[in-house]
C-alpha cells in the first residue's frame, strides 16, 4: 500500500490508529468464534463485524489482519503447524512493522477519500474507491498468496460502490479476506449481509470501558462513579466515552440533571447561562453533544416511567430521584417519549437551518418546562 494518508476517517481524533491498538477490550467471544473457524479450517471469505459505533471494530479488524497475514507466512517444518490459540502476533513480525508503515503489499483499505477536486473529505466512499481494489485483486500477491481487504465502514458506501463490492464478494480471489466494518448492517444490501459471515461486538462494560480508554490515551478519571456515568452515557462505546471525555460531557449531563430538578417551575435565569455557554463561536460539536445528552435524558425519563429508575445504570448521583419525581408511571413515559421526539426534531431542524443557538436552546426548555407544569396542574 501507499502510504497512510493525511485524511484518516477511519481515526477517533486525539486517538491512535485502530491498526496500532496494542489490546482490544471486552471482545473475546468474537475474537473466539473467528479463530474457531480459521482453526476448523471453515474460515469464510467475507465477515461483517457489526456492533454500536467506537466498540472496537475497526480494532478487531486490524488485529484480524495482522493475524491472517502472519499466520500465512508462517509453518511448521514436519506435519501441521500447531493451531494458534490466540490472535496475538509478536510485535517484531515484519508485517506488522510494513502495516504500521502502510507499505505491506497484501493488505487494501476502503474508506472515504478526499474528492480531488474540492480537496475536502467525501461524505460516502465512492465507486472509484472500489475499483482500486479491483486493480489490487488483479495483481500477484507475494509472501504466500493471502490478502487482505479492509472496509471501513460499509454504511458509507454509495450505491454503484455498493453494487461493486457485491460483484467482488460473490466471486471473491483465492486467498482473500474481507473484513468489513458495519455499524447499522440493516442498511447494508442485503446481498451484501448474505455473502459474510457476522461477527456482532458487545458494548463494554465499565471496566473494560476504563481499560479502553486508557490504552487510547484518554484519561477517564479515577472515581467508580465517572466510569459507571461514562459507561452509560456513551452506551458502551469506547468512542462515545472519549468524545464525552474530550467536551466535558460529564458536567455537561450534570448540568442537564440541575436544570431539571427545578422543574415544573425552572430555574429560567440558570437555563439562560447554559444557552448564552453555547453562543460563541465553535460551540457546535458541542451543542450536537447537548442535544444528544438532552436526548438521553429523556428517553431515561420514558423508560423510568415504563420500568422503574432502578432498572438502570446511574449517570448522576442525583438522577435516580429526578426520573422517579418526573416520570412516576406508563402515562408519563408515554409523554416524555413523546415530548422527546417532537423536540428534538425541531431543535435539529433548527441546527440544519443555522437557528440561533442560544435561542433554540431556550425555546427547547421552555417546552419542557410548559409540558411538565401542564402534566403537574392535572
Amino acid at each position: 500500500m501507499a502510504d497512510a494518508p493525511v485524511f484518516e476517517p477511519d481515526r477517533l481524533e486525539g486517538a491512535p490508529h485502530p491498526r496500532d491498538a496494542v489490546q482490544l477490550y471486552g471482545q473475546i467471544d468474537a475474537e473466539q468464534k473467528f479463530l474457531d473457524a480459521y482453526n476448523a479450517g471453515r474460515l469464510h471469505h467475507g465477515w461483517l463485524l457489526t456492533g454500536p459505533k467506537g466498540v472496537g471494530k475497526a480494532t478487531l479488524a486490524w488485529r484480524l489482519a495482522r493475524f491472517l497475514l502472519t499466520q500465512e507466512a508462517e509453518g511448521g517444518l514436519f506435519g501441521e503447524p500447531e493451531k494458534p490459540t490466540t490472535l496475538d502476533v509478536d510485535a517484531a513480525h515484519p508485517v506488522l512493522q510494513r502495516m504500521v508503515a502502510g507499505s505491506e503489499s497484501r493488505l487494501f483499505r476502503i474508506t472515504r477519500t478526499v474528492n480531488p477536486d474540492t480537496k475536502r473529505m467525501r461524505d460516502g466512499i465512492v465507486v472509484d474507491d472500489v475499483r482500486e481494489l479491483g486493480r489490487f485483486l488483479s495483481m500477484s500477491a507475494a509472501e504466500g498468496g493471502r490478502r487482505v481487504v479492509i472496509i471501513d465502514a460499509a454504511d458509507e458506501l454509495n450505491v454503484q460502490a455498493a453494487n461493486a463490492l457485491l460483484k467482488m464478494l460473490e466471486e471473491p480471489p483465492a486467498l482473500t479476506t474481507f473484513l468489513i466494518i458495519a455499524h447499522q448492517p440493516a442498511g447494508l444490501l442485503p446481498t451484501i449481509r448474505s455473502r459474510c459471515r457476522e461477527l456482532r461486538l458487545a458494548t463494554l462494560s465499565a471496566e473494560n470501558m476504563a481499560f479502553a480508554l486508557e490504552g487510547a490515551g484518554f484519561d477517564a478519571g479515577q472515581s467508580d462513579g465517572a466510569a459507571e456515568a461514562l459507561g452509560t452515557l456513551s452506551g458502551g462505546s469506547v468512542g462515545a466515552a472519549a468524545r464525552l471525555l474530550q467536551l466535558d460531557g460529564l458536567a455537561l449531563y450534570s448540568e442537564l440533571i440541575g436544570v431539571f430538578q427545578t422543574l415544573p417551575q425552572l430555574e429560567r435565569s440558570r437555563v439562560v447561562r447554559l444557552a448564552d455557554s453555547f453562543a460563541a463561536r465553535g460551540a457546535e460539536e458541542k451543542l450536537d453533544l447537548l442535544l444528544n445528552l438532552l436526548e438521553t435524558l429523556m428517553f431515561r425519563l420514558a423508560r423510568a416511567g415504563a420500568a422503574g429508575a432502578n432498572s438502570m445504570s446511574p449517570a448522576h448521583p442525583g438522577e435516580a430521584e429526578l426520573l422517579t419525581r418526573l416520570s412516576p408511571d406508563a402515562h408519563a413515559a408515554r409523554r416524555w417519549a413523546k415530548l422527546s421526539d417532537a423536540l428534538l426534531t425541531r431543535a435539529r431542524h433548527g441546527r440544519a437551518v443555522n437557528l440561533d443557538p442560544a435561542a433554540l436552546i431556550l425555546d427547547t426548555f421552555m417546552r419542557i418546562q410548559r409540558s411538565v407544569a401542564e402534566q403537574s396542574a392535572r
